[in-house]
C-alpha cells in the first residue's frame, strides 16, 4: 500500500478489518480497470472478461451478453437465489476519449497523488465498479433470500446503447429486479432524479452551384441555419414551460446546438450540411412538442422551398440516442434504502443523464449514488479520492449486512 493509502487508513472504522482489506482490493482493481482503454468507440471485451472472472471466483453466476457485432458486451451477474425482487449494482464500462486533452500522466495508467487516484474513468465510473466487485465475496457470504445483481454495460456515453440491450434481454426473460443502484459520481449523495438526454443529427441535402447564382442551387447551409433558428425559438418557448415545482437547474427543458457543419469554399453553394443538437427534457410533453414542431417545420416549410428548386433535396434526422429521465417517485424503495445506508434525509436531482431512467421504465425503483464528482468526469486528469472510495465501500458493506435480513 502506498503512503497516501496508509495515511488514509484511520478513516476506516476500527472493527472493519474486512472493509480495510476491500479498500486494498478496490485499489488494485481500479488500477487494472483504468488500464483497459474502453473508450466508447473501441471494444470493452477484455474488461468485461476480467470482471466476469473476478465475479465467478466470488461465487456469482455470470453471463456475458455480446452485441450484434461481437465487439462489445454487457455483463450481468447474480449472487444469491434466482428470481425477482433483486437489487442491481450498476455501472457502465465505457469511458470518453482522451484525444485533445492535456493529461499530466498517462490516462490509462492509474496515478496516485495526495489521496487522489487519477486516470480515465477513475470516477466515471470505474471507481464504483471496482468497489462493487471488491465487495462481491462479502455479498456472497451475507446474501439471503433476495438476489444481488451486478450490471456492467457498454456504450453509456454514446446513448446508453448497452443498457437498452440489457433491458430488452431481461424483459424478454421475465426477470424483474426491484431496485437499481447506479453508481454514477455523485460525491456519495443520494440522487433521485435527472433530466432525459436526447441527441440528434439532422442532415440537409441540397444542390451545389456557383456562388454567383444563389437561386440556381439549394444552399444546404442556409436551410440548416434556418433549422438552428427554429431550435433557438423553441429554446425560448421551453423556458416558459418550466413545471411550477421543478427542482432542476435550470428548471426547464434545454436545447443545445452542438455543431453546424457544411460547405467547401467561399464561392460554392454548399450541397450538404449537418446540425448536431440535443435536448434534455424535464417532462414528456416537452419532448413531444420539440419533435412535432421540428417535423412540421421541415415538412411544411423548409422542404417545399428546397424542392421547388431541386426535387431531390432532402432533410433527414438521425436519432443518436433518446435516454429517459429519472423521475422522482413519491414511493421509492431505492431512495429509502440509500438514505438508510448513507445516513442522509435528503435526495437531490442533477442535470446530467444516466442509465437510471431505463431501469425505471423496466419497473425498478432506481437511484444514483457513487464515489467521485461529476465535475471531474470527461476532463483531463480525472480522479476519484480515497475518501470517496472509502465512503462507497462503507455503504456497500452496510448493504451487505442488510442483505442478511432479506
Amino acid at each position: 500500500m502506498g503512503s497516501a493509502q496508509r495515511a488514509h487508513a484511520p478513516l476506516l472504522p476500527k472493527d472493519a478489518f474486512d472493509l480495510h482489506h476491500s479498500l486494498d482490493d478496490t485499489l488494485l482493481l481500479l488500477r487494472t480497470l483504468i488500464g483497459f482503454p474502453t473508450v466508447s468507440q473501441d471494444s470493452n471485451l477484455d474488461m468485461i472478461d476480467y470482471l466476469a472472472a473476478r465475479l465467478e471466483a466470488s461465487g456469482a453466476r455470470v453471463e456475458v451478453m455480446q452485441d450484434a457485432a461481437g465487439a462489445k458486451a454487457n455483463l450481468f451477474a447474480t449472487i444469491g437465489p434466482e428470481g425477482d425482487g433483486g437489487i442491481v449494482l450498476s455501472g457502465h464500462s465505457d469511458v470518453v476519449p482522451v484525444a485533445d486533452q492535456e493529461w499530466a500522466t498517462d490516462p490509462f495508467m492509474m496515478h496516485e497523488e495526495e489521496d487522489k487516484l487519477y486516470g480515465r474513468g477513475a470516477c466515471d465510473m470505474k471507481g464504483f465498479i471496482a468497489a462493487a466487485v471488491a465487495m462481491a465475496p462479502t455479498f456472497a457470504q451475507r446474501v439471503g433470500r433476495r438476489p444481488l445483481h451486478f450490471s456492467f454495460t457498454y456504450d453509456e456515453e454514446t446513448g446508453c446503447v448497452g443498457a437498452r440491450d440489457l433491458a430488452a434481454t431481461l424483459t424478454a426473460r421475465g426477470l424483474k429486479p426491484a431496485v437499481a443502484l447506479i453508481g454514477e459520481p455523485t460525491m456519495m449523495r443520494v440522487i433521485e432524479g435527472h433530466k432525459g438526454c436526447c441527441e440528434y443529427t439532422t442532415r440537409f441535402s441540397g444542390l451545389a452551384g456557383h456562388g454567383s447564382g444563389p437561386d440556381w442551387g439549394v444552399n444546404a447551409v442556409e436551410y440548416a441555419a434556418l433549422f438552428v433558428a427554429r431550435l433557438l425559438a423553441l429554446k425560448d418557448t421551453l423556458k416558459g414551460r418550466a413545471p411550477a415545482h421543478s427542482r432542476f437547474d435550470p428548471p426547464w427543458t434545454t436545447i443545445n446546438t452542438g455543431a453546424l457543419v457544411g460547405g467547401v469554399a467561399h464561392n460554392v453553394i454548399p450541397s450538404t450540411a449537418q446540425v448536431d443538437w440535443e435536448m434534455r427534457p424535464v417532462q414528456p410533453s416537452d419532448f413531444s412538442l420539440v419533435k412535432d414542431d421540428l417535423a412540421h417545420y421541415c415538412a411544411d416549410v423548409l422542404l417545399p422551398a428546397m424542392r421547388a428548386v431541386y426535387p431531390e433535396a432532402d432533410i433527414q434526422t438521425e436519432t443518436i440516442g433518446e435516454v429517459e429521465g429519472l423521475i422522482p417517485a413519491e414511493v421509492s424503495e431505492a431512495r429509502d434504502i440509500m438514505m438508510e445506508l448513507t445516513g442522509t434525509n435528503d435526495a437531490d436531482v442533477v442535470p446530467f443523464g444516466t442509465e437510471a431512467g431505463i431501469f425505471q421504465t423496466m419497473g425498478m425503483s432506481a437511484i444514483l449514488c457513487g464515489p467521485g464528482s461529476i465535475e471531474q468526469a470527461h476532463k483531463a486528469d480525472e480522479f476519484v479520492s480515497l475518501d470517496q472510495l472509502t465512503q462507497c465501500l462503507g455503504m456497500l458493506d452496510r448493504l451487505s449486512l442488510k442483505m442478511l435480513d432479506y
